[in-house]
């Protein structure tokens, strides 16, 4: 379950584009409740409350909508349990500034490791040595925090029309984690990830290039997206395993609003995995640290990721 941010971003999306068309001067509510599941397997259930909040409206276009929307949500995976919250702040029509934070733990199983440390099975075996990940059932706490830019625009904003709703969206994140059982420099896994994390920050962002389809009664939006996550740990001795390389995945996205409560997405992506020549890029079972980066052919390969689903319904 490699973090699976792809509901928080429609949830984004649609707050940039949809909630600036109210116009209403009170409080608004949103309840939604969403469940994404992908070809990995993957699974996750989330219950999410939404406030909105007017604030520093202006008479111009760019500030009459402005607002405070918070986001609080609970999360259920097969391997873990989390609560989630958010605070959006949109300044101007074209740009939101937001600030958030998530606790959460889990138990591992056959399925795949909700949370736990990284290590090598035994330490002085040969090269590339088995991995395991030692944890039990909530046996420590996994807190992230985050704070984040967002920048959007919609060209039928200029340019009115059915026709004209081309959409660009690009978030810039900064964001802390940490798991409470790690010592500096560990390794940990949360949500059947790689098991790649440490106690440190990360650099996240997102590029965006969407257009909402016109006349269209199911077809809402299709969407671009690049993604980029690089870890700022700065581990001695990273170079070896590519540590600083960053992470891209690139998604195709389709959004379907089938009645006014209940949309759906599809959702396929490829990911960068590093180049470490012959050896398996997804395999999980040797530590990832004993592997040496390559350059021949270059540093990444471009690989097939998943193919999602999500499902969002508005209970009001």
């Amino acid at each position: 379950m490699k973090q699976f941010k792809l509901f928080a971003f429609f949830l984004l999306f649609s707050a940039a584009f949809a909630w600036a068309e109210d116009e209403g001067a009170g409080i608004e509510t949103s309840t939604d409740l969403q469940l994404q599941i992908s070809s990995l397997p993957e699974a996750k259930l989330s219950f999410s409350q939404s406030f909105i909040f007017p604030f520093m409206r202006g008479q111009s276009p760019l500030t009459r909508d402005n607002n405070i929307a918070t986001v609080l949500t609970a999360e259920v995976t097969p391997v873990s349990l989390n609560g989630k919250a958010e605070v959006i702040w949109t300044p101007a029509a074209f740009f939101l500034l937001s600030g958030g934070g998530l606790a959460g733990s889990g138990w591992n199983m056959p399925l795949g490791n909700g949370i736990g440390i990284n290590r090598p099975e035994d330490e002085n075996a040969d090269l590339p040595r088995k991995a395991i990940i030692d944890g039990k059932a909530f046996g420590g706490l996994l807190w992230r925090a985050w704070g984040a830019g967002t920048a959007q625009f919609d060209l039928g904003a200029v340019i009115p029309g059915d026709w004209t709703h081309v959409l660009f969206q690009s978030r810039q994140e900064l964001r802390y984690a940490a798991y409470s059982q790690a010592e500096p420099r560990e390794s940990w896994v949360f949500e059947a990830d790689f098991g790649e994390n440490q106690n440190g920050w990360v650099y996240y962002a997102n590029y965006v290039l969407g257009y909402q389809m016109p006349l269209s009664p199911v077809l809402d939006t299709i969407a671009f997206m690049a993604e980029l996550e690089k870890p700022l740990y700065n581990t001695p001795g990273g170079d070896f395993w590519g540590e600083n390389l960053g992470e891209w995945t690139f998604s195709g996205l389709f959004n379907f609003s089938l009645t006014k409560r209940f949309s759906t997405a599809f959702v396929l992506q490829l990911q960068t995995r590093r180049n470490y020549g012959s050896s398996n890029f997804d395999n999980v079972d040797y530590y990832y640290r004993d592997f040496e980066l390559k350059d021949e052919g270059g540093q990444r390969r471009l690989l097939f990721y998943r193919a999602a689903m999500l499902f969002n319904y508005k209970i009001r």
